[in-house]
């Protein structure tokens, strides 16, 4: 894959960045739509990305994440709605959508929003649970996103290596591919708009992080969209914990394992031999997935 391309489109009242990949072949070859998990960013799919066979890629950078503005959200459901406006104005019809962690809930949103978008979904651990989690959901935090553990992680860092010594030992980020590890702190930090304090900062800030944990349960309808989305849909899923799961666990699957049987056309694939953080753990996995599908269509 060449490098990409990088436009900003102003949806659904905040601006989004977009990188593209071969867009020369955009009417040549099917269309690839990526969407990111929470705190991570559209260049986290990098080392997915140059695995794939000829197509033209889009990966987006969801608001508040890497380059894209820190737009205020009331629920996930505004996630689902910059991607549906998203792809209509870029004028996007019958792509693959992939979707990681909150990126496969987003894509599910857009697929029932507008049924011509996607001709293929992949859902990478999308965080839909079970009914029953929806109706009896488990104590959530209460206070402010400012107070949230998440908000309190490092933020200012002097340089890329800073972030790459202080992480890379650490997981979930040890878990990572060596290249995907460096794609993930190169490209998800960007200058501290504080010139006085200067340095670099998260594109996602920690605050903003917390305030998509907190209103994770915000869509308590989202299982009465798989049954409209009558395309062929593969849910991927991770290990599953031994016993009660930890929310703030991230390596075990937060995915309900009916989830694919809701689908008309839906397939489950359980890796109990990888954790939530798939497709930078084993990026070589998801795009065989994504090449094998890109190979159905040209059969």
């Amino acid at each position: 894959m060449n490098m990409p391309e990088l436009s900003r489109y102003a949806v659904n009242g905040t601006e989004l960045s977009v990188f593209e990949w071969n867009s020369q072949l955009r009417d040549q070859r099917p269309t690839v739509v990526f969407a990111h998990a929470t705190g991570f960013h559209a260049r986290c799919w990098d080392q997915v990305i140059a695995q794939l066979d000829d197509c033209y890629v889009i990966a987006v950078d969801q608001r508040g994440h890497g380059r894209s503005a820190n737009t205020p959200f009331e629920t996930w459901g505004d996630f689902g709605d910059d991607l549906v406006s998203l792809l209509e104005q870029m004028k996007i019809t019958q792509a693959i959508g992939v979707g990681h962690s909150m990126g496969g809930h987003t894509m599910v949103q857009a697929a029932a929003k507008n049924v011509q978008l996607f001709s293929h979904l992949l859902l990478i651990d999308p965080v839909i649970m079970s009914p029953d989690h929806y109706e009896t959901p488990e104590e959530r935090w209460t206070g402010t996103a400012e107070d949230h553990p998440t908000a309190r992680r490092r933020n200012r860092f002097d340089s890329v290596e800073d972030m790459v010594q202080r992480f890379s030992e650490r997981e979930p980020y040890s878990l990572f591919t060596a290249e995907a590890f460096r794609d993930y702190c190169q490209y998800g930090l960007v200058e501290n708009s504080d010139l006085e304090e200067g340095g670099l900062v998260l594109g996602c800030p920690p605050a903003f992080e917390a305030s998509i944990y907190m209103t994770s349960m915000s869509m308590g309808d989202i299982l009465k969209y798989p049954p409209t989305i009558d395309i062929p849909v593969a849910v991927l899923r991770a290990m599953s914990p031994d016993g009660p799961r930890d929310v703030m666990t991230f390596k075990f699957s937060p995915t309900w394992e009916g989830l694919a049987a809701t689908f008309p056309n839906g397939r489950d694939i359980h890796r109990q031999d990888r954790t939530h953080f798939m497709p930078l753990e084993d990026p070589q996995m998801v795009a065989e997935l994504i090449n094998d599908t890109l190979q159905d269509i040209d059969s």
